[in-house]
């Protein structure tokens, strides 16, 4: 195992701030992927009074390699959830709603229907707040895909997560193509709504190919881009092949930025959601 280096150690979060967050999630049957991926940065979103709610349950459908979301059969809908997403971005007061969901390959419209329906709440209750969604593939069901589209969030998310080459590894059961032409597809369907996708780094790419991908999400029309380092949740997951240096990251960012992204984020802890509010404030501003 590769030792983890320096950069890359953080303090422990403060657990007075996650008894209180659990208690409001607890209160009213939400799940965060910040608690159910292991994020690194679980302490700091959860004392600046943020998280990314995972709607739709906490087992996803999938079994990609290197996510710690359980995975198995999943449990029915909840229908009271997306009310009770917007009254804890209320309860919060979040200027910027970071919403995601397990894979739910079960469903017809891959919840697609579910998505909508928490823009909508989310906009009765916190009608100043921007939203983005992190969304799955949805199989490549445009028609569900135009559902989301229609309700009109801020910014659509889909991370393709790694270079094609390295899919059948990480994530067997995605389609490379099919993440890119999602993303091309929401620009078609409104252009105005912002783009976004991401990349896990360390998993064994190499910069050529990373470029490639930058290259490709560009042509699908990309605004944002954010590049992370892959974590290994446990031994059972995939394992890590470097750590990538924080100039590195710098690097990447700088040619991204250079290639024509509107707005990169990229670091050791960078997540697709993390501080996710920056990335929109910066594109307010034009």
């Amino acid at each position: 195992m590769i030792p983890r280096p320096e950069w890359l150690k953080q303090k422990a979060p403060n657990q007075e701030v996650f008894e209180e967050m659990g208690r409001m999630l607890e209160l009213l049957s939400l799940h965060t992927v910040c608690e159910s991926a292991n994020c690194p940065n679980i302490g700091k979103c959860f004392e600046n009074k943020t998280a990314t709610f995972m709607i739709m349950g906490d087992i996803c459908t999938r079994n990609c390699r290197f996510c710690a979301v359980p995975k198995g059969i999943a449990g029915p809908l909840d229908f009271q959830e997306p009310l009770n997403v917007a009254k804890a971005c209320r309860q919060l007061e979040l200027k910027h709603a970071v919403i995601t969901s397990v894979t739910r390959d079960d469903l017809e419209d891959g919840g697609a229907g579910c998505f909508a329906r928490t823009v909508e709440a989310i906009r009765l209750l916190n009608a100043d707040s921007t939203i983005e969604l992190l969304i799955p593939d949805l199989c490549g069901n445009w028609s569900a895909l135009a559902e989301i589209v229609i309700a009109k969030p801020d910014i659509i998310n889909h991370n393709v997560e790694t270079v094609p080459e390295l899919y059948e590894k990480v994530r067997p059961q995605a389609d490379y193509g099919r993440s890119v032409e999602l993303l091309r597809r929401v620009k078609e369907m409104d252009g105005q709504i912002y783009t976004k996708s991401g990349l896990m780094l360390g998993l064994g790419e190499t910069d050529e190919q990373i470029i490639q991908v930058m290259r490709d999400l560009l042509l699908a029309g990309c605004d944002i881009l954010t590049l992370g380092q892959y974590l290994r949740p446990s031994e059972e997951h995939i394992p890590i092949f470097e750590y990538v240096t924080p100039n590195k990251f710098d690097e990447l960012r700088d040619i991204a930025i250079d290639l024509g992204f509107k707005y990169v984020a990229s670091g050791p802890f960078v997540r697709s959601s993390y501080k996710a509010f920056v990335a929109m404030e910066e594109l307010r501003k034009g």
